[in-house]
């Protein structure tokens, strides 16, 4: 009889203890809290990151060249492959700027795509060469600039910058099929950075 009574007593005051430690904690702000043990699913690959197994084998036959895609809302190079006609074709400003607008119209390869890249350029854009008047390096683009998504546009300028299509100090001359005046446009680290805020600096330029 003696060993239940203790029993009873010590219950007891184990749950009275628990209740005052409740109010103090309670009265001193702390809130009793959850460990949480559901961390979510595992994540998966890292953004913009390609494997060597990930990477298109490159047709041995073609001039290499990289273009500009979307990945993460940045510019990231990709690697390809252009096929140029002609003995003096990979120095045709011409040539060389509608096999890269090509390029940035395609699709993404599937591993690319996985990995979060994609393209704002359109497919069906052609490029012709300076009318009377504009500069000899002027490229206009069957889809005027203006009429041109933020991210389309950076990856044009910034793809042709790199390439034969630039002038002499780096820079890109677009224009459109209407009498706008061409314009003369730079890819800078802050539009490779956030190509969908930053546009490309540009400037109007008149024939020599």
């Amino acid at each position: 009889m003696n060993v239940n009574v203790r029993r009873l007593r010590t219950a007891g005051a184990v749950s009275l203890l628990g209740v005052v430690l409740a109010s103090v904690l309670s009265g001193c702000g702390i809130r009793p809290t959850e460990v949480p043990t559901d961390f979510g699913a595992a994540p998966s690959r890292v953004p913009c990151a390609l494997g060597g197994a990930d990477i298109g084998t490159q047709s041995a036959r073609g001039v290499p060249v990289q273009v500009f895609l979307v990945c993460s809302s940045q510019l990231v190079t990709v690697d390809r492959t252009v096929q140029l006609a002609g003995k003096n074709a990979a120095t045709d400003r011409v040539l060389v700027a509608q096999a890269l607008l090509d390029k940035l119209a395609e699709a993404p390869s599937a591993p690319e795509k996985q990995a979060g890249y994609t393209t704002a350029v359109r497919g069906g854009m052609t490029v012709s060469g300076p009318r009377e008047g504009d500069p000899e390096d002027t490229l206009r683009l069957s889809t005027p600039p203006e009429d041109l998504s933020a991210y389309a546009l950076a990856q044009i300028v910034c793809t042709y910058a790199d390439s034969a299509a630039a002038d002499e100090d780096g820079a890109v001359v677009l224009g459109g099929t209407g009498d706008e005046p061409v314009r003369r446009y730079e890819c800078t680290p802050e539009v490779r950075a956030r190509p969908g805020t930053v546009p490309p600096p540009s400037e109007t330029v008149s024939g020599s």
